[in-house]
């Protein structure tokens, strides 16, 4: 079949980061990041891809950071209905045993779920955790079972839990590179976004007062969460999201040896994304236009492309461009999903992304009883 081609210039910019994991260039306008700190790296949420890493898989002492995965599993099992927030937790001696942080668990004393993950997300209580950690899963050994299995399943090669709180244990590790994975998926969870983001609030009807340990909650444009820790093992840490303009980041730090240091190498990582990348809809913009169908009980089918959102650099604002080819005709039937076409998004003639045009609706096929009524009604006399 004969075949048309349009062509369309967007103010866009170069596309960084074609897959998950993938590493992007620096820009002129991000300046270089200094961190303070053992191990870093810079994620950008959506695609996965990397924009700074500093030590990215030195397996490390994590400390509270550990509860990200915890509260991973928590948010799972909400979303999936096996539990909901508002279930009552009861804390068992062990749970009220946890030293560090904690918010002071009784042995017998019951809570919701809601209050439980409030307690772990804002004020990082290792009782909490443990509580939620046998509500789920009936003790804190199996539970941290399917931490390291759900680990292994979002690719975090550089992990092993030994318990669900961060507090210190022989062998109980994870990297920067891995700690952005889990937070990578645990944002995906809108549930969890309820908590992460509070700076302070209460529990016990008002009697117990929590402030949020992560500080750039208070004093950061955007920030979203997510989890601090400290042990004298692993230092300062955190795993810090933020979202600004419907990009959101995640920049881990391991091993400060200061809690300004902790917050300055999140915040310079964040300054340094935020400033040199943009996430774009690279279909914006691009007309669309329906594709004759032969044969078909419509004349024409409407056409769709999915796919088009790609993190760019604001240096190459401008510089890329997008060729739609289509199909002239097609031959019913069609179904919905069937790909009628490209577009292509290219920098300086260089393919980056070719995505797929497909078909938005179905088109029967004419039967030889509406064919026949047609040419009836083309003889008939107006």
């Amino acid at each position: 079949m004969k075949k048309h081609v349009l062509t369309a210039l967007l103010l866009a910019a170069v596309f960084v980061g074609l897959l998950p994991g993938a590493r992007a260039t620096e820009t002129e306008e991000a300046a270089p990041v200094a961190i303070s700190a053992r191990a870093g790296v810079l994620m950008e949420r959506e695609t996965g891809t990397v924009l700074y890493e500093e030590n990215a898989h030195e397996a490390l002492e994590p400390a509270s950071v550990t509860k990200v995965m915890t509260m991973l599993l928590v948010a799972e099992a909400i979303d999936s209905g096996s539990i909901s927030l508002e279930d009552t937790v009861t804390a068992s001696a062990y749970a009220a045993s946890m030293g560090g942080s904690q918010v002071y668990l009784e042995e017998g004393e019951q809570m919701t779920v809601s209050e439980m993950l409030k307690a772990v997300a804002v004020a990082s209580g290792n009782d909490a955790a443990v509580a939620l950690a046998e509500h789920l899963r009936g003790s804190e050994e199996a539970f941290v079972s399917a931490m390291n299995q759900r680990a292994a399943e979002l690719g975090m090669e550089d992990t092993h839990f030994c318990n669900c709180t961060g507090l210190p244990a022989e062998g109980h590790v994870t990297s920067a590179y891995d700690i952005a994975l889990m937070s990578q998926e645990l944002l995906s969870h809108e549930v969890i976004r309820d908590y992460t983001g509070i700076w302070m609030d209460t529990l016990r009807d008002g009697t117990f007062q929590l402030a949020n340990t992560n500080k750039l909650i208070y004093y950061y444009d955007g920030a979203t969460g997510l989890k601090t820790g400290f042990t004298q093992g692993a230092g300062f840490c955190i795993s810090a999201s933020a979202e600004r303009d419907g990009m959101e980041l995640i920049a881990v730090v391991l091993g400060s040896e200061t809690s300004s240091d902790r917050f300055e190498s999140a915040k310079a990582q964040l300054n340094y994304g935020f400033g040199g990348w943009t996430m774009t809809d690279v279909t914006d913009g691009v007309a669309l236009p329906p594709v004759p169908v032969n044969l078909g009980e419509k004349e024409s089918v409407r056409t769709a492309v999915e796919g088009g959102r790609m993190l760019i650099t604001k240096s190459d604002v401008g510089r890329l461009t997008t060729e739609l080819t289509l199909e002239e005709t097609v031959e019913a039937p069609v179904a919905a999903g069937d790909v009628l076409g490209t577009l292509t998004v290219s920098l300086d003639g260089q393919v980056l992304r070719a995505l797929p045009v497909t078909a938005a609706d179905s088109v029967e096929r004419k039967t030889f009883g509406s064919i026949f009524r047609e040419m009836i009604g083309e003889l008939l006399p107006g």
